[in-house]
């Protein structure tokens, strides 16, 4: 988070920062470039690309629903593509805030596909073996890439795709369905999951692996992010949880505070592959294709997550 020395107005809630981000994203074409900007620097920066570590291409654009479809190619050889129905970059209207404020839930999922979740997809697929034969679940998926990713490449036993925003978990539904031919035997499903969730007793350290990705930047969501987590790892054998997120000033730090209180332990990595360092660093040098890229807030670290 970046704080502005020159101003003694207080820290913004969570809600009224989704509000900035939904003004963000109805004033994204005016003419005003300080109102178009608001609220950038208190969110997670977003790039048309990112790292651009799976290629994506437009397949077409519904104007009247505000839905896209994009193909992503998976960069392994002999893995199917990936069809992904999502909301056009910077779509949002007020329901889709009423329902999060209604929910108490964040709106990030539904706004675009974020940088980190296209690094988390990779990365999985870079170490496809370790999913062979496991269960895994994603929090905060939003579309569901790297699930999905995870679903079609690795051989997993079981995949579970979750958002708590009920309109994401519709759009993670139809992704399912469109793309189920490419999952093979892995069982692949579609759920909403609040991570304050008390009905989930089923699910109680059933996951070899629970994945995330740019889920830690609401403070207020940090406890019960880590008590899900620890709440789904397995307790016999082996299990691990993978999240990749921007340190943005000491979010992740008061994350991995309440990580520790539930008992888990967690490593940090900066430099996990070198395609993804070398994007980070092209980037860091100016490289257009990303203007106003800050390490603070763009670059994903590697949090490994363990009993």
């Amino acid at each position: 988070m970046e704080n502005n020395s020159n101003s003694a107005s207080p820290k913004p809630s969570a809600s009224s920062l989704r509000w900035r981000i939904l003004r963000r994203a109805v004033l994204s074409r005016s003419k005003n470039p300080d109102e178009s900007q608001l609220g950038l620097k208190l969110i997670s920066r977003k790039a048309a690309k990112g790292f651009n570590l799976i290629p994506c291409q437009l397949l077409h654009h519904d104007h009247e629903s505000r839905d896209a479809r994009f193909c992503y190619t998976l960069p392994i050889q002999g893995c199917p593509k990936l069809v992904l129905t999502q909301r056009m970059d910077n779509n949002a209207d007020l329901s889709d805030f009423e329902i999060c404020n209604r929910h108490n839930i964040d709106n990030t999922g539904l706004v675009c596909q974020w940088p980190s979740e296209d690094v988390l997809a990779y990365f999985c697929l870079s170490h496809a073996d370790m999913f062979r034969s496991k269960r895994v679940i994603e929090l905060g998926s939003g579309y569901g890439l790297a699930g999905l990713a995870i679903a079609a490449a690795t051989d997993a036993l079981e995949v579970v795709i979750s958002d708590g925003n009920p309109q994401v978990v519709d759009y993670i539904l139809h992704n399912i369905n469109t793309n189920c031919e490419a999952f093979g035997e892995t069982r692949v499903k579609s759920m909403q999951l609040h991570w304050n969730q008390k009905e989930v007793s089923n699910l109680s350290h059933t996951f070899d692996f629970v994945v995330a990705s740019d889920c830690t930047f609401f403070k207020e969501f940090h406890k019960d992010l880590a008590r899900i987590t620890e709440f789904l790892l397995k307790k016999e054998g082996p299990s691990e949880a993978i999240f990749f997120n921007p340190r943005r000033g000491n979010s992740l730090d008061k994350f991995l505070e309440e990580i520790e209180e539930t008992g888990l332990v967690f490593s940090i990595t900066e430099i996990y592959d070198t395609e993804i360092w070398k994007r980070h660093q092209r980037f860091m040098n100016g490289d257009e294709s990303w203007p106003g890229y800050e390490k603070d807030h763009c670059y994903p670290l590697l949090i490994r997550i363990t009993r």
